[in-house]
């Protein structure tokens, strides 16, 4: 994984976002600087809930999915339901709305984004799975590869909607990640696999578009507690940010943020089934950051049982900035277009130790 400029790639499009600020009454705000303390490495500054069950331009502003810094200073905001919003970086008001679609014209189940540095966007959909590129209205571009053992059964050891849900460009560009959801057939059901591609400097853009299949990494999710893993995000230095999430009727959302780092990982794109301390495969490494139970509500309510009032359906997650030693990182809640549950952004502080 290569770290040439390891900040420039993330350095225009993070920068362009540190203004990031919630707007109106639905927004729960900090003292400037201080933050409420979830853990010792993540503070929550505030959250808000100011486009939950609200439209824009016909368009439902909800089942958010993933988030993304675009280089033009504003926030893409990917949903489940083959839409694509422009945010404003200031207020998170909607600025723009662009449907997606597949090759023959169908909406996707899209989990994943990243806004490339020509500015087209990679996308996922969880139904082959898929990465498709698009251009900035909405155009099909073209379409990576992905190894037949990840595609869904039939095809493939996958299962529908547990495929590709979280995506990160690494630093320098060079290199996509894609997280699975949840295990394939045959590996153990705590291991999942995070797939890479590498750019090939060619692509329909002309732009270095290209990618083609690298390495392939094995993640542990926390065992006996039904976790999966709904986004990733590459920090500056090339290690992960990790979201794990599950949710339990009457009890509400598990949500958990990990400190992963994929560089001394075993490639295990050639391993066929992999199991929990399986001899001769280094998985990533992980450090738990905090556990968001822990996390002040911050006077949030809850649509549903929850054990914390400010937990829903967290999904998303961009890395817009740093500030004082810590990450700037935004994170948003999928409401399923779903009466009980909440579209929600939640502005946290997260120190990384080197």
């Amino acid at each position: 994984m290569r770290l040439r400029t390891v900040i420039a790639a993330l350095a225009a499009g993070l920068a362009a976002a540190t203004s990031v600020t919630a707007a109106g009454p639905a927004a729960a705000s900090a003292h400037p600087g201080t933050g409420h303390a979830c853990s010792p490495s993540v503070a929550i500054d505030r959250f808000s809930d100011a486009l939950d069950k609200t439209a824009y331009d016909g368009t439902f502003v909800g089942n958010l999915s993933a988030l993304a810094v675009d280089g033009h200073g504003s926030l893409a905001a990917l949903s489940d339901r083959s839409a694509l919003f422009d945010l404003d970086t200031t207020t998170l008001a909607p600025k723009a709305v662009v449907p997606l679609a597949d090759e023959k014209g169908a909406a996707l189940d899209s989990e994943g984004l990243v806004v490339d540095r020509d500015g087209t966007r990679l996308v996922t959909s969880e139904t082959e799975p898929s990465i498709r590129r698009y251009s900035r209205a909405g155009r099909l571009l073209d379409r990576l590869p992905v190894p037949p053992a990840l595609l869904v059964a039939p095809a493939g050891r996958a299962t529908a909607n547990q495929t590709f849900e979280g995506l990160t460009l690494l630093p320098g560009g060079h290199t996509l990640l894609a997280s699975m959801e949840y295990a394939i057939s045959g590996d153990a059901t705590n291991i999942v696999r995070f797939q890479t591609w590498n750019r090939t400097g060619t692509g329909t853009t002309g732009k270095g578009g290209g990618f083609e299949l690298g390495a392939q990494y094995a993640y542990r999710t926390d065992a006996g507690a039904g976790l999966g893993v709904p986004e990733v995000q590459a920090t500056p230095d090339g290690r992960l940010l990790v979201l794990e999430r599950g949710f339990t009727s009457g009890v509400g959302n598990t949500v958990r943020l990990y400190l992963a780092d994929p560089r001394h990982a075993t490639d295990t794109s050639g391993v066929e089934n992999l199991t929990d301390g399986q001899s001769g495969v280094r998985l990533i490494r992980k450090t738990l950051l905090t556990d968001l139970v822990t996390c002040p509500s911050l006077g949030a309510t809850a649509k549903q049982p929850q054990q914390n009032p400010l937990l829903d359906n967290i999904e998303g997650m961009v890395i817009t900035g740093q500030a004082r030693g810590r990450l700037k990182v935004l994170l948003v809640s999928d409401d399923n277009q779903n009466a009980a549950q909440i579209t929600r952004f939640y502005f946290l502080r997260v120190r990384v130790a080197r």
